[in-house]
């Protein structure tokens, strides 16, 4: 799209860039990360968030999915103090950056032995402050929750796969079950300059 925003667009090429110099997805992610902290600190890109639309109920902004090497680029609008689920994403690898607001990054380990299909007894091992600017690299599999500030919160995030193509489980803290499904609906959205 030649009237994408300027900032999203070099976002792009240098991943681009990246995923065709580096066959190793974990190595690429970890190139990618300053690139998604300069495109998160990007001024105007932040004053256009204002406008982006909710994403409650389960969905994200899906701003871009790469035809050549699968990546997908997307962003979620948080209400003020709304709870994320606790979950995974799969084999999925994912860089999520905040661009606006404040939001709670949560880190969960799995204690059980595996041993009980559709059940984990998952804890809370840490819990960082998500501001705009803040890069958190999510490897597969790792267990993990965002949580809403007091404010609304947008984040951008890089995805080495479309969620919504992938299965994911959502953990209960409570009862243990594990509930495998498709990650959010994606809706289409444009950032144009």
């Amino acid at each position: 799209m030649s009237n994408r925003l300027p900032a999203l667009q070099r976002f792009i090429d240098g991943l681009r860039d990246i995923w065709s110099a580096e066959p190793d997805i974990a190595r690429c992610m970890e190139k990618a990360k300053p690139l998604l902290e300069t495109l998160v600190g990007d001024p105007q890109l932040q004053v256009r968030s204002a406008e982006w639309p909710s994403t409650e109920g389960r969905k994200n902004l899906l701003l871009y999915v790469d035809d050549d090497y699968g990546f997908a680029i997307n962003a979620v609008v948080r209400v003020p103090g709304r709870r994320g689920s606790v979950h995974d994403h799969a084999h999925a690898w994912v860089l999520y950056g905040v661009l606006h607001g404040s939001e709670s990054l949560e880190r969960y380990e799995r204690l059980d032995d595996r041993s009980r299909e559709g059940y984990a007894k998952v804890r809370l091992t840490s819990v960082s402050a998500g501001v705009p600017g803040k890069v958190d690299l999510v490897a597969p599999f790792d267990i993990h929750a965002e949580q809403g500030g007091s404010g609304r919160s947008v984040a951008i995030i890089l995805r080495s796969a479309k969620l919504g193509d992938i299965t994911q489980n959502q953990y209960d803290l409570e009862t243990g079950a594990i509930r495998p499904g498709p990650g959010p609906t994606q809706i289409p959205f444009e950032i144009t300059a």
